[in-house]
């Protein structure tokens, strides 16, 4: 691993950055979400036919009861700097990170 980062104490850091979460396997736990400062993700409902309805707006929105579950998607992934903290809690292991030297500027 190529280190182009360095933390503060001088040792090598390699970022990687979140660019997706998959939607079929991860389960709109929120965990992501609640450990990202940089509000990369948001939550969005989904129907049964599995078309993603629209963010959810925090209100307990049903959706018309269209909504059949929900799940975390990558809507600012400019935002985020690499921390890994999204990773780490998630329990499906359903997002995909690139490591900063292979993210095109």
């Amino acid at each position: 691993m190529r280190s182009t980062f360095t933390t503060r104490n001088g040792s090598g850091w390699m970022p990687e950055y979140l660019i997706a979460i998959d939607g079929t396997t991860c389960i709109g736990c929120g965990r992501c979400f609640k450990v990202c400062s940089r509000e990369v993700m948001h939550l969005y409902g989904v129907d049964d036919a599995g078309e993603v309805l629209g963010a959810c707006d925090g209100d307990d929105d049903d959706f018309n009861g269209e909504l059949n579950r929900m799940i975390m998607a990558v809507d600012h992934p400019g935002r985020c700097i690499g921390c890994g903290a999204c990773d780490r809690v998630c329990p499906k292991n359903c997002q995909t990170h690139v490591a900063a030297d292979n993210v095109a500027g």
